[in-house]
């Protein structure tokens, strides 16, 4: 299988997953939709043998272009260089091909002022940018309570980080070791 190239064209998922397992990994999503109204999305990225799971993006949609919401991101382990890109990459591309959502809105959780100014670049990376910071005032209160604490609001187009995290995903090397 070919590796992602960069070109005009941004990858499918297909293409996600078959590069995914040229590097030895397992792409899955688990998508349901229950009653209708919107869908809720669970990305994964595992090492087949012995089996791990390397990463994880948990959200929800909604039918709308602004609907996309991603509540939790993690990655964990050994030689995991590609996986975050993967699962970016492949919940952006699953966003564009299957639901009306064009754009994505997460919550750079604030926790700890080094962690926080470390989650606001890394997601600036994939094109996320602020909206606006969710705090202790009544009218957060409702957001607070959807996102799970306080924050900045970002947002990104799902091309531009489908484009960013797909040239992020060429630029690391396919590890040879599959343990």
């Amino acid at each position: 299988m070919k590796p992602v190239q960069l070109s005009d064209t941004l990858p499918t998922l297909a293409e996600l997953e078959a590069e995914a397992a040229r590097r030895g990994l397992l792409l899955r999503l688990q998508v349901r939709r229950p009653a209708g109204l919107l869908w809720t999305l669970r990305v994964g990225v595992a090492r087949p043998a012995p089996l791990a799971l390397l990463g994880e993006l948990k959200g929800w949609a909604l039918p709308s272009s602004a609907g996309l919401r991603l509540d939790t991101m993690r990655v964990q382990g050994e030689r995991t260089a590609a996986v975050g890109a993967l699962i970016w990459a492949a919940t952006f591309a699953w966003a564009l091909e299957c639901t009306p959502c064009r754009r994505a809105r997460l919550l750079a959780i604030r926790d700890h002022a080094r962690q926080h100014h470390r989650l606001v670049r890394y997601f600036r990376g994939f094109g996320f940018t602020p909206l606006r910071e969710l705090g202790a005032g009544a009218g957060d209160l409702a957001p607070r309570l959807l996102w799970g604490g306080a924050g900045l609001l970002m947002e990104a187009d799902c091309a531009e980080g489908l484009r960013r995290s797909a040239r992020r995903l060429a630029q690391s090397q396919p590890s040879t070791d599959t343990r």
